[in-house]
């Protein structure tokens, strides 16, 4: 495939935006290669449904080992993909992690490794939660556990995985971000304040992963018509429920919608994420992007990224540090 630049990706996004409105992921030109992932051994978390799901249908059909993850199994999920994986032969594992949990995130990515016989190629980092509502009305329990889920459980899995992927001098990881990691709408909890956290984190992870030849790509994903909004109904109307008065009265219609979102009004494709990562991985290595929208509308934190990547070039592209700032920028 012919060479496309991370800069490439960056301006063609904010360009145009054009492929993201077409409902395909916000690729530079019309790359949409057919990834063969064989030999690949995979971690997923959040496997249940969504993006997740989908993703540990398409790399294992794509010749993947994969080892799709979730909590509280035995469930009704974990048993459809187990039966998808007998009735296509398909090379697919399920393993139970709660990525709350730092003594399952250990040996779920253990037992990995042992069916793997070595250390994962890839983490897709995936798992999260949303709980809606003003700023002032997230209580303590709703802050911690939308931090603990959707930065410290990105945290528990990269750090279990990378002394495999070091051991090997190879590796790539996602984090599933949210175009809300950048940009952010009033009265959606601290969301945005969980997905800026780990865009900057996985950032700096790529700078130091450099030597190791291990890469990160962090996707952000527009909306998609996925389940996500059920777990968020459920947590968001019980914090409604609990919330103190004091705190609810100043803002009573954004009150009184927590909990209640029916999930309508979106029409993309949510295997545009799962063909993304597919589309990364198909690429050289020192090509992959460090962030990469995927949108099947507007992707308005397109501006802000190349701004930012140009930024951390010009501060520190001629430092100690230049030749990590450069490899992950591709400058």
């Amino acid at each position: 495939m012919p060479k496309v630049t991370r800069r490439a990706i960056l301006a063609a996004a904010a360009a145009s935006g054009a492929a993201a409105l077409a409902g395909r992921p916000a690729l530079a030109g019309d790359e949409q290669a057919s990834a063969d992932l064989s030999g690949k051994a995979i971690l997923i978390t959040g496997c249940s449904s969504g993006f997740g799901r989908l993703s540990a249908e398409l790399f294992a059909r794509s010749g993947a080992k994969v080892f799709a993850t979730m909590r509280n199994v035995p469930r009704a999920e974990a048993d459809e993909l187990r039966q998808l994986a007998s009735d296509e032969k398909l090379d697919l594992h399920v393993i139970e992690i709660d990525v709350l949990d730092d003594a399952m995130v250990v040996a779920g990515v253990a037992e990995a490794e042992r069916i793997a016989g070595r250390g994962l190629d890839v983490l897709v980092n995936n798992a999260g939660i949303g709980i809606t509502g003003p700023v002032e009305v997230q209580d303590m329990e709703a802050t911690k556990l939308a931090f603990d889920t959707n930065v410290f459980g990105y945290q528990r899995l990269a750090r279990a995985v990378l002394p495999g992927m070091r051991a090997r001098k190879q590796g790539h990881i996602f984090a599933i971000s949210s175009q809300l990691g950048r940009v952010m709408i009033p009265y959606a909890g601290h969301y945005s304040a969980t997905k800026f956290a780990l865009e900057a984190m996985f950032e700096q992870l790529a700078y130091e992963l450099v030597p190791h030849n291990i890469g990160v790509t962090v996707i952000e994903p527009g909306g998609y018509p996925t389940k996500v909004w059920v777990n968020r109904n459920r947590y968001s109307g019980q914090l409604r429920d609990r919330a103190d008065p004091i705190h609810k009265d100043g803002y009573p219609q954004a009150v009184a919608a927590m909990g209640r979102e029916d999930g309508s009004g979106r029409s993309a494709d949510p295997m545009d994420v799962p063909r993304a990562m597919a589309n990364v991985l198909a690429m050289p290595k020192g090509q992959r992007p460090v962030r990469l929208p995927v949108s099947g509308g507007s992707i308005p934190q397109a501006a802000i990224n190349e701004v930012c990547a140009r930024t951390q070039v010009d501060w520190l592209g001629g430092s100690p540090f230049g030749p990590m700032i450069r490899a992950v920028h591709n400058v």
